[in-house]
C-alpha cells in the first residue's frame, strides 16, 4: 500500500480571492508545485475547462489530476437535476483519471461571502441532515456507477462544518458516499481530528492535510469575522506549520491501509506566506511523517 502526495493550487491561484493571489499564475502554481515533488494537483477554475485542454495543461507540467472541487446543490435541487448539473465534470474527471470528485453542498454556504460570520453558518437538524443524507447517497452512487467515486468535503461556512454533521451525514448515507476528510476544516469546526477519523477510517477516499493557527481562529470566532477574513487573517497554513499532529493522522492512514492522495489544501496570504516556500515546508512534514509511520509515497 502506498499514498501519493498532491496539492490544491489555492496557494498560487485563490478562486475565492482572485485579488489576494493576483501576482501568481497558475503556470508558476503547476511548475513549482512539480519541482517540490508533488505528483498531482486538484482542478482550479483558471486551468482550462475542456477535457483536452486540461489533460494538455497537465501533461505540459508532468502533474496529475488528483481531484477538484464540485460546488453542489442538492438542498435546492431533485437528485436529477443535480446529476445534469454536474454530468460534464463527472465525465471529464473519469476520462482524466481522477481518484474522486471533492463534492460539498454550496446551496446555502457562507464560505463566499465576506461580510458574512462563519459563525451564521447553516445549520440542519439531524433529521434534515439524514434525508439530504438519502439524496446524496442516490447521487454518489450514480456517480459510482459512472466510475467516479464521491469524496465529501465538510467545510467551514456550510451546513456539514462540525463533527455531529460529518458523524449525521456518514450515519445517513451509504457506503457510496465517501469522506474527504480534511483535518483544517474539522479542527476549525470544533471536531476532534483523530476521533472522527477513527470512527469513519472505512469511509474516507481522499485526505487533506491542512493544518491551522488556533490563535487565529479564536479571533475569528470571538469577533464574528468571515470565513475568508479568517483565510486573509492566516487561519490556515500548511501542516506542520500549526497545531495538528500530523504523525498521528499518519500513523493511523497506516494502520488502515490507507492507500490515496494526501492532497496539501492551504490558502493564505502569499504576501506573508510565500507559496512555494510554505509548500515546500508542507511536502517535507508529510515526507517526514509518512515515512516515519512507514508509508510508502508512491512518485
Amino acid at each position: 500500500m502506498s499514498v501519493k502526495i498532491g496539492i490544491s493550487p489555492i496557494a498560487w491561484q485563490n478562486d475565492d480571492l482572485p485579488d489576494l493571489t493576483a501576482a501568481y499564475t497558475m503556470e508558476q502554481a503547476l511548475k513549482e508545485s512539480r519541482e517540490i515533488g508533488y505528483t498531482g494537483v486538484e482542478r482550479g477554475q483558471r486551468m482550462p475547462h475542456d477535457t483536452e485542454g486540461l489533460r494538455a495543461y497537465l501533461d505540459k507540467y508532468d502533474i496529475a489530476l488528483c481531484g477538484g472541487w464540485c460546488s453542489g446543490n442538492l438542498l435546492v435541487n431533485d437528485v436529477a437535476q443535480e446529476i445534469e448539473a454536474v454530468r460534464q465534470q463527472v465525465d471529464q474527471f473519469v476520462a482524466l483519471n481522477s481518484p474522486c470528485i471533492v463534492y460539498a453542498e454550496c446551496s446555502t454556504t457562507v464560505q463566499g461571502q465576506i461580510g458574512t460570520p462563519v459563525n451564521n453558518r447553516p445549520k440542519l437538524s439531524r433529521d434534515e441532515v439524514l434525508a439530504y443524507a438519502a439524496k446524496l447517497s442516490e447521487l454518489a452512487k450514480w456517480m459510482a456507477d459512472q466510475g467516479m467515486p464521491m469524496a465529501y468535503h465538510h467545510h467551514m461556512g456550510s451546513f456539514c462544518e462540525d463533527e455531529d454533521d460529518v458523524n449525521w451525514l456518514m450515519e445517513g448515507s451509504t457506503d457510496a458516499v465517501q469522506l474527504c476528510f480534511d483535518t483544517g476544516h474539522l479542527l476549525f469546526g470544533g471536531g476532534d481530528v483523530m476521533r472522527t477519523l477513527d470512527r469513519w477510517s472505512h469511509r474516507v477516499r481522499h485526505v487533506h492535510f491542512k493544518d491551522i493557527r488556533p490563535d487565529v481562529v479564536a479571533d475569528v470566532r470571538a469577533n464574528n469575522r468571515s470565513f475568508l477574513d479568517a483565510v486573509i487573517a492566516g487561519a490556515f497554513t500548511v501542516p506542520g506549520d500549526g497545531c495538528i499532529d500530523f504523525q498521528a493522522v499518519a500513523d493511523k492512514l497506516k494502520a488502515m491501509d490507507y492507500n490515496g492522495w494526501i492532497v496539501v489544501e492551504a490558502e493564505q496570504d502569499p504576501a506573508k506566506a510565500p507559496p512555494y516556500d510554505y509548500s515546500q515546508k508542507g511536502y517535507q512534514h508529510i515526507l517526514q511523517v509518512c515515512a516515519k509511520a512507514g508509508l510508502d509515497i508512491d512518485g
